[in-house]
């Protein structure tokens, strides 16, 4: 991995913005963790998904029911991932250290791995955000190109065309075949996996095993081979598809901007916070429910400076950022609805299928 240096000697900006966020949370009296409206969520879509699970295994159902149930799964279970998993994998959905550590296995029960997942993300995409040659989610080729110092091929003219597809079998491959690749192989991109413990791998193998007797075995035996086939695959194309498109829509748009990691070392010329900043969008920040079904994703920079601090506080330290951002002459780049984003996404990347 080529070594990043960030211009940190003063670090002015992010001393004020935290020192006001701080403020904020002293002066009401507030944790910086999880509160009631976190784990209601929890209450709500643990048992949601449970109870989907149970009524496709009943095969009680027409095909349309059994469609619409697995799209419902999908989605309850992407909604895990941003609320509860997210939140614990980052240790802010409580201030026990062991209930961070049980939540967060929610991945696991996703079909992934967490130990691996907050290498890749609170390690990697945290620290070196839009960084191409180390942040792995800008690095999805040769099919996409995500940035103007990727090579480019033909078929990036038409990758604004095909992506969404793409985006739909992407939990379906990161369960199949990233995540083992990731293992084996002890690499994430360019970054090397130090160290497995021991209580690592059995725990990877164990989750693997148990998602494929519960999605797979159990399904097989109770419905057949070609109803949970096609429950199974409606599932995966539903969190694939909002899973990556909350994602792109953080990094991945034309305000938000890219860093090549060609030169050893590299000299990033801002300190963190503000790369950050510049690497970041927020959008549909003031629609509660997006807010709520995406786990305050929608609130990135927020959560990129502050990613143990629960997204249930993003909506008010928000206010503060902003303001941060404004005093100091950083663009704080937001979109004010969904609908903008994804179609500056989509211009982003027919852009970028452009050669050039």
């Amino acid at each position: 991995m080529a070594k990043i240096t960030f211009n940190n000697s003063n670090n002015i900006f992010f001393q004020s913005v935290r020192r006001s966020v701080e403020n904020y949370f002293s002066s009401k009296n507030l944790k910086k963790t999880g509160n009631w409206q976190l784990y209601l969520k929890t209450w709500i879509l643990i048992p949601g998904a449970f109870g989907l699970y149970l009524y496709l295994l009943s095969g009680h159902y027409n095909i349309i029911a059994g469609i619409l149930t697995s799209v419902f799964l999908g989605l309850t279970l992407v909604c895990i991932a941003f609320n509860v998993m997210h939140d614990a994998c980052h240790g802010s959905y409580s201030q026990t250290k062991w209930i961070n550590s049980i939540m967060g296995l929610t991945m696991n029960a996703l079909g992934s791995n967490a130990f691996i997942w907050k290498i890749k993300h609170n390690i990697i995409h945290h620290t070196f955000t839009n960084i191409d040659g180390i942040d792995d989610d800008i690095a999805n080729g040769p099919l996409l190109r995500q940035c103007t110092t990727q090579k480019w091929m033909p078929m990036h003219r038409f990758q604004f065309l095909y992506m969404f597809f793409l985006y739909s079998v992407s939990t379906l491959s990161w369960m199949l075949r990233t995540d083992f690749r990731w293992y084996f192989t002890r690499k994430i991109n360019n970054t090397r996996i130090k160290k497995i413990d021991p209580g690592q791998h059995v725990l990877f193998w164990v989750s693997k095993l148990l998602y494929a007797f519960f999605y797979m075995a159990v399904p097989i035996y109770l419905l057949g081979w070609q109803p949970w086939l096609t429950g199974f695959l409606i599932i995966h194309f539903t969190m694939g598809l909002t899973l990556t498109v909350v994602f792109q829509l953080a990094h991945m748009v034309e305000k938000t901007t890219f860093v090549v990691a060609e030169e050893t070392p590299k000299i990033i010329d801002s300190e963190w916070a503000i790369h950050e900043i510049r690497t970041t969008a927020n959008f549909a920040t003031r629609n509660r429910i997006i807010s709520w079904l995406v786990g305050g994703l929608n609130f990135q920079i927020e959560h990129h400076l502050f990613p143990q601090i629960s997204h249930v506080h993003y909506f008010a330290i928000s206010k503060i950022v902003r303001q941060q951002c404004e005093l100091f002459g950083i663009p704080y780049n937001d979109f004010q609805t969904v609908g903008q984003a994804i179609n500056s996404h989509i211009r982003l990347m027919r852009k970028l299928g452009n050669r050039n």
